[in-house]
């Protein structure tokens, strides 16, 4: 009789091993692999198409910063999670279009979660979002991804949630003033460092 090839349920040993000593999740390695091997792509191409996944690590785990600008480079919104999944989506998309209003267009990469997300605020929505969805986003959003890791980097990851939580939005909200989208319209200019000492006085 002829034998029916059946699906894998368990990696190889070599492989399994040479996993548990990868950096970052597997589902991203398996997508810098994939298109490594199927497009004419760097390895710092990788890098910087990489980058717009914002991942940061946590006790030795990888948690996901939330991250939206509009087109003109500002910062809409950002929200740390533990998760990328609907759930943690469908939270950020609430609070930014809570805090920012509805935006026409929302811009997001190939990820799966982000879209349903999406369809799940809209069904309840009277004028639905327009969702494009790309590949990788566009060159605003990857710089600023970017600066914020920049920043993050060299801490080499963070020992606990709620500070990597404090420290994260401190950097983002340095970045938002050095971008200036925090301005004081007074008659004197304040410096950035005086605009940020000012948000706790």
């Amino acid at each position: 009789m002829k034998k029916i090839a059946r699906p894998r349920t368990a990696l190889a040993a070599g492989i399994a091993k040479v996993l548990k000593r990868l950096h970052y999740p597997l589902d991203v390695m398996l997508l810098c692999v994939r298109w490594y091997v199927a497009y004419s792509l760097s390895l710092r191409d990788l890098e910087e198409m990489m980058v717009e996944r914002t991942l940061l690590k946590v006790k030795g785990s990888w948690k996901y910063l939330y991250r939206a600008v509009d087109k003109a480079g500002n910062t809409i919104d950002f929200l740390f999670r533990a998760k990328r999944d609907k759930a943690a989506a469908r939270r950020f998309f609430e609070k930014a279009i809570g805090q920012n209003g509805s935006p026409e267009t929302v811009t997001i990469d190939k990820s799966g979660s982000n879209l349903a997300a999406l369809h799940a605020v809209n069904a309840e929505r009277e004028t639905p979002i327009k969702v494009r969805q790309v590949k990788y986003l566009n060159n605003v959003v990857e710089q600023d991804h970017r600066a914020i890791k920049r920043r993050t980097r060299p801490m080499l990851g963070f020992k606990d949630f709620d500070c990597a939580r404090v420290i994260l939005s401190g950097i983002e909200v340095m970045h938002m003033i050095k971008k200036g989208q925090m301005k004081d319209f007074g008659k004197v200019p304040l410096s950035a460092a005086q605009q940020f000492y000012s948000l706790v006085s």
